[in-house]
């Protein structure tokens, strides 16, 4: 299976791409999250940090950009080919209204005029190969068609499709129709979305043989899930606890202890699917501070493990 780490911002950063990576691995690519060009053409030290290669050492990562503006977009992929990367990815598909208000995200989906005019600037010259992360629609599923009759027009490398609209977010079911259309249209694609456990993955491989899949909660959750789809042992409680310590001490040497502490809560609230009964110590998680938080953890590594981990949108939405 090709298994692909998708882009969440504040939670797959470098620390946990390089710890993931040597820990676990399983996974043939990592989405960088998106950085967003400023005018002045200047990575800012946050997105430095992000994309620096020397973060990034022996991870095979894609940068992915978020923009409207084709001048942007061409001056910070010629900046990371400079790097050294060998794709870019575009996002037209993050749903945030901060991101869409600004056109950016799925909402460059509302204009497909627009989107149009910017790939034609964006394949015209860009330095490296673009693939794209995108939704089925902003407001409907039958906005599809046309789009995809847009993307097809283009040489995209890969087009990852989250058979969601922007309007529907993470919610209900996902349009398996759409995505089945751009499958007929013959385009190289990577499914996104639901993809929660092994099961999930292995029913999706049964429809789309050698499909490749971009995984968010479901591999934060269950760190050993791309292990585990390329015929791995799933993880153990010990291995569990030293990605658990190693993460927060790479965490310690980079940021402050207020820092570490918000990064290890974010991670410790997807890595509790992979205990039994874990409620209690995830409450005790989340009150904590930084001073008590080891003991909290510990409340959780003290469970025993879930028979099959994986992450529960129902129960972590709220």
């Amino acid at each position: 299976m090709d298994i692909r780490l998708a882009p969440m911002e504040g939670v797959t950063d470098a620390v946990h791409r390089r710890v993931h990576h040597r820990l676990f691995g399983g996974v043939e690519k990592y989405y960088i999250p998106f950085i967003t060009p400023s005018h002045h053409q200047v990575f800012t030290t946050r997105d430095m940090r992000a994309i620096a290669p020397e973060n990034n050492a022996g991870v095979p990562c894609i940068p992915q950009l978020l923009t409207r503006d084709a001048e942007l977009f061409l001056w910070a992929a010629q900046q990371l080919a400079d790097l050294g990367y060998d794709e870019v990815n575009l996002n037209t598909g993050c749903p945030s209204g901060t991101v869409t208000a600004k056109g950016r995200g799925s909402g460059a989906l509302r204009d497909p005029e627009g989107l149009r005019a910017f790939l034609d600037a964006i394949f015209a010259a860009s330095p490296l190969p673009v693939s794209i992360k995108t939704r089925i629609g902003f407001y409907d599923a039958a906005e599809w068609p046309a789009l995809l009759a847009i993307f097809r027009d283009y040489p995209v490398k890969e087009l990852t499709i989250h058979p969601r609209t922007r309007n529907e977010f993470y919610k209900g079911g996902v349009h398996e129709d759409c995505f089945q259309l751009a499958a007929d249209a013959g385009l190289p694609l990577v499914y996104n979305g639901n993809l929660f456990s092994a099961e999930d993955c292995g029913a999706l491989q049964t429809r789309y043989p050698d499909m490749p899949m971009m995984i968010g909660r479901g591999l934060i959750a269950n760190p050993a899930l791309g292990r585990q789809l390329h015929g791995g042992a799933p993880a153990t409680g010990e291995e569990l606890r030293h990605y658990h310590d190693a993460l927060m001490a790479e965490y310690a040497r980079e940021y402050p202890a207020d820092t570490v502490h918000g990064r290890m809560r974010e991670h410790m609230k997807y890595l509790s699917c992979c205990f039994e009964d874990s409620r209690k110590a995830l409450k005790a998680i989340r009150k904590s501070n930084p001073g008590n938080y080891p003991a909290a953890a510990a409340m959780l590594f003290a469970l025993p493990l879930a028979e099959c981990p994986a992450y529960d949108p129902d129960v972590f939405a709220k």
